[in-house]
């Protein structure tokens, strides 16, 4: 059976940048082995199998798989598994449902005369605050001294809205670009709460990275020891809930512009809003341009 695939670089408005995503459409009758097979011959940090929704009030069931494992939830394969399916419609419709792992996911498409110019997802859980980490351990993850890490606003946590990052603040753009991946730092941390990934942030941006109010990083297990995530929606939900939680605000929406990837070279665009009712954080929103990069097909032996 021939099944096509459209790739994308996510949370970006230019090609080579943003986080790359390959989208199988046609996924149906795929085994859970054979997606995973696929995703990893693809190497890219995610791969999207589309599939029939169990519900049809639903838009399609979404299967999210790494180089290396199943995820429940995830957010730039979100944001581009809904462009490619907007672009791909006669018609971009204004929304799309999305059955995953971690629930359903709502997406929303932005479009400008006729075309499809960013998406939105909403997060499917509300913020889990969890574990709380020394300032020392998570400095070790990212082989930095703990003097540079951060702890007024709060301390290194485990914090998810459907997949669990260590949140981490550092008190520089230097520091920021300072960080490597540390595995001794990473074996004595995780697995901690359902993380194994550290997304670490600063405040201080300088006015060449403008619009962004922070700039973020992300380190994970790889196909090949750790490596480094250039747009992570996911984290970045996680972390906008986690700031306005803390915020003093009690009813409106907070917004961030947040920058990704810059220091490897595939500088991305994060968009987020929260909006919180009653001192609560009630909604975690994040979106962003995608742009097409490549299509194709591809057989399975024994497919036919």
């Amino acid at each position: 059976m021939q099944r096509r695939y459209i790739t994308v670089d996510v949370f970006t408005d230019r090609a080579f940048g943003g986080n790359p995503l390959a989208v199988v459409l046609d996924a149906g009758g795929l085994s859970t082995a054979q997606m995973q097979a696929i995703a990893t011959e693809f190497n890219y940090s995610e791969t999207t199998f589309v599939l029939p929704p169990a519900d049809r009030a639903n838009d399609a069931q979404v299967r999210i798989f790494t180089v290396n494992r199943e995820l429940p939830f995830a957010g730039h394969p979100n944001v581009g598994t809904a462009y490619v399916l907007a672009t791909q419609a006669a018609k971009p419709p204004a929304r799309l449902l999305f059955e995953e792992g971690a629930g359903l996911v709502p997406v929303e498409i932005t479009t400008e005369q006729g075309r499809v110019v960013s998406t939105e997802f909403a997060a499917p859980q509300p913020l889990k605050r969890m574990s709380h980490l020394s300032a020392e351990q998570a400095a070790s993850c990212l082989s930095l001294p703990a003097s540079d890490v951060k702890v007024d606003r709060h301390p290194p946590q485990i914090i998810s809205v459907g997949l669990a990052f260590l949140a981490v603040e550092l008190t520089s753009r230097e520091a920021l670009r300072r960080a490597k991946p540390n595995a001794e730092g990473f074996a004595k941390t995780f697995p901690c709460d359902g993380s194994d990934a550290v997304y670490f942030y600063t405040r201080d941006v300088p006015s060449g990275e403008k619009p962004c109010e922070l700039q973020a990083r992300m380190f994970h297990p790889g196909a090949s020891g750790l490596s480094e995530d250039p747009a992570t929606g996911s984290a970045t939900a996680a972390c906008a809930a986690l700031l306005a939680d803390i915020d003093p605000l009690k009813d409106g929406e907070l917004k961030l512009t947040i920058g990704q990837g810059v220091d490897m070279g595939r500088p991305s665009l994060l968009l987020t809003r929260v909006r919180k009712q009653n001192g609560a954080v009630a909604s975690i929103h994040v979106g962003g341009a995608s742009v097409h990069m490549m299509e194709g097909t591809f057989w399975l032996a024994g497919e036919g």
